[in-house]
């Protein structure tokens, strides 16, 4: 049975995804959820949000070993199949799958493969390709024991990001309040929903795959508004013109849904796909990069004294009941003690 994997993406950048995955994974393994989080970002944002520049340099420059999930999938640019990967043990509950920089290298090879696995004969390598992504992250995730796999892609709609969504359950959207994260939306619905369709049509004609294939669901749980703080230079108004189209959109262009113009849909603070809307906590982040760690775990040894404690304790209720609330969508079993 396969570990359920939780993919944060929107094609539109600069709306805080990568935090998101940081703080989130985080959150979750806080709650007792065994998480390994997977960068498949080829700028590696993600890994080095976790691990210092002396730590990286030594992972990017081993060659004998396979730190990086570029290093995994390596093999399949000549004639093998992934290697097993070294995922970077955080701490007892979180494990990370490092990126790497040359990923980049492995997209063309993603595109050529999904035109092959488009066609009709069923031939095992584009297959093994397209799922190499997925099969590496399940099997470093039964050796860590996880629970929960959780991954970062990067704000495109290219192979490597189509490769990684067919290995996905769940999708959350990061949201921020503008006319880009609407187009965003606008552009991803469709491309979700066709990479499904076409996923499902050639995988439920292999009848008898000699590996184990994702199931392709791609199923949005919901989106992420992040309440970016309010310039001088900016009215509210501005900001809200936005939020307030992003229910609409949202079930038009990702849900698909039609036909909403003449319904009476809830605002974004009462929408149940609106999982959460989270300030940015700028004041904490330059005290949580310097001590690597989430804002929420910041004590008064780091610098969180004064306003700066309170806005920790804000932070670690904000992001518990945001990781509560996906835990719920997803199903996913949270110890009795952090329900």
């Amino acid at each position: 049975m396969s570990i359920p994997v939780l993919t944060f993406f929107n094609n539109k950048g600069g709306v805080g995804k990568t935090s998101l995955v940081y703080h989130l994974s985080s959150m979750f393994a806080e709650l007792g959820v065994r998480v390994l989080a997977v960068d498949l970002d080829p700028q590696a944002n993600l890994t080095a949000a976790f691990l210092d520049e002396d730590r990286l340099a030594k992972l990017w420059d081993d060659e004998q070993s396979v730190s990086t999930i570029f290093d995994s999938v390596k093999p399949l640019l000549d004639v093998g199949d992934f290697a097993p990967v070294d995922y970077q043990t955080i701490n007892h509950s979180l494990a990370l799958v490092p990126g790497d920089l040359g990923l980049s290298r492995f997209e063309d090879q993603l595109s050529a493969t999904w035109t092959e696995v488009m066609g009709e004969k069923n031939k095992p390598r584009p297959f093994r390709i397209l799922t190499s992504f997925w099969r590496s992250a399940q099997e470093a995730a039964m050796r860590f024991q996880a629970n929960l796999i959780v991954i970062d892609v990067g704000p495109n709609l290219g192979a490597i990001n189509r490769a990684a969504l067919l290995g996905s359950n769940y999708v959350v959207v990061p949201l921020s309040a503008d006319l880009f994260s609407l187009q965003g939306l606008r552009n991803l619905g469709p491309s979700l929903r066709d990479w499904r369709k076409g996923w499902n049509t050639r995988r439920d004609s292999w009848a008898e795959p000699i590996f184990g294939l994702p199931k392709g669901d791609m199923n949005p749980v919901g989106y992420i508004a992040m309440r970016h703080g309010v310039r001088l230079t900016r009215p509210v108004k501005a900001y809200t013109r936005w939020l307030d189209q992003i229910p609409q959109e949202f079930r038009t262009s990702v849900l698909g849904q039609e036909n909403l113009e003449n319904e009476q849909l809830p605002g974004i603070d009462n929408d149940p796909y609106c999982l959460s809307m989270l300030k940015n906590y700028n004041s904490l982040m330059p005290l949580a990069q310097e001590v690597r760690k989430p804002i929420f775990l910041l004590r008064p040894a780091d610098g969180a004294i004064g306003s700066h404690a309170n806005a920790v304790q804000k932070a670690y209720a904000d992001f518990k009941m945001l990781a509560q609330e996906i835990a719920r969508q997803i199903g996913l079993s949270l110890p009795e003690t952090h329900q």
